[in-house]
């Protein structure tokens, strides 16, 4: 078993594969493991945590660390214009001499129908190989040590990260086409994600979450149905975990040189994850943005890069002013989908 959360495990993760093995995972990384990290240890039982401690504090020592909290513009029309023309360089630029900045708000809460939505031939079932093949640091070793900046940390968490290149993960995909546009079913697909990267089951439900920028009644109301992919959800772990994801704020544009076969996207995502049992540790909350670059092959192939950037946190991060709402940490993905 695992003894209290300590500083040896700092800003790192912890979960089990399917022979009972463990690995430690940069946190800052992939936004779906870092659901299942924590989870995966809590669900054995073999996790104890210490005494309840200050936000602070539990951070320093490692406890559930994330990304966090960043402070957004709300312009939208700024966003637009400012970043969507250069969506396409920004998944494929070179991860290290890319200058990425977080994303402006663009979410539109009047209509109540807000979404993230993908290429009309994305539509349907598909079955994807994910691997990861790139790992960056823009900024610098320093810019991934944790809320104290530790390089040990930073190192460590590195290595471990890199270990996981070139390793495909096998996992089942879908989206839903509406009369608004082709979201990603985000039920379907969290619980994929999550338990494809798990290497086993650790979900125990994921549902829809009202909120005002997406919501059931207004696409009802909008002439849209029961089964409509909304932009928010609720994950609930077979450990004492739970998850909230929120769109915060996205983005789309056609390849010029080919609209009709070729598009990228981003959206940021705000995820707020919490224990659910009587510990009172407080909730993590990380930003991470997906910047995608979809090509449709024809006869029923997709192939996608899927660039995540994690940001630091304001709250908790002792870099968060140098780092100047630059991405500190860039992981690609190459995605090979074959439509079922």
């Amino acid at each position: 078993g695992y003894q209290s959360v300590s500083r040896k495990f700092l800003h790192l993760f912890l979960f089990s594969n399917r022979d009972g093995e463990h690995k430690i995972i940069m946190s800052t990384g992939f936004r779906f493991l870092y659901m299942v990290l924590v989870c995966l240890v809590l669900s054995c039982g073999a996790m104890v945590l210490d005494a309840p401690l200050g936000r602070r504090a539990a951070l320093d020592r490692g406890l559930l660390s994330g990304v966090g909290v960043m402070l957004l513009n709300n312009n939208p029309a700024a966003a637009e214009s400012t970043y969507a023309s250069s969506l396409s360089a920004r998944c494929l630029s070179d991860a290290e001499n890319v200058s990425l900045t977080i994303p402006t708000n663009t979410i539109q809460t009047s209509s109540g129908i807000d979404n993230f939505y993908f290429p009309s031939w994305i539509e349907g079932e598909w079955d994807v190989t994910q691997t990861l093949v790139n790992v960056a640091i823009p900024l610098g070793l320093k810019f991934i040590g944790g809320p104290a900046a530790s390089l040990e940390v930073a190192q460590a968490s590195l290595v471990e990260t890199k270990k996981q290149l070139n390793i495909p993960v096998n996992l089942k995909l879908r989206w839903i086409g509406t009369k608004f546009g082709v979201a990603e079913d985000l039920l379907y697909n969290t619980r994929q994600r999550i338990d494809s990267f798990a290497g086993r089951s650790v979900v125990a439900s994921v549902e829809y979450s009202d909120v005002r920028a997406s919501n059931r009644a207004a696409i009802m109301a909008s002439g849209g149905s029961e089964l409509d992919p909304l932009a928010t959800a609720v994950v609930r772990f077979k450990g004492p975990a739970a998850q909230k994801q929120f769109l915060l704020a996205h983005g789309t544009e056609p390849d010029p040189s080919d609209p009709n076969h070729k598009w990228a996207g981003f959206e940021l995502l705000r995820s707020i994850f919490a224990l659910t049992n009587t510990n009172t540790a407080p909730p993590v909350t990380t930003d991470t943005e997906s910047i995608w670059y979809l090509e449709n092959k024809g006869n029923g192939v997709v192939e996608a890069k899927l660039r995540l950037a994690s940001y630091l946190n304001a709250q908790s991060d002792s870099l968060y002013f140098e780092s100047k709402n630059k991405a500190v940490f860039i992981s690609d993905y190459t995605l090979r989908m074959t439509q079922r």
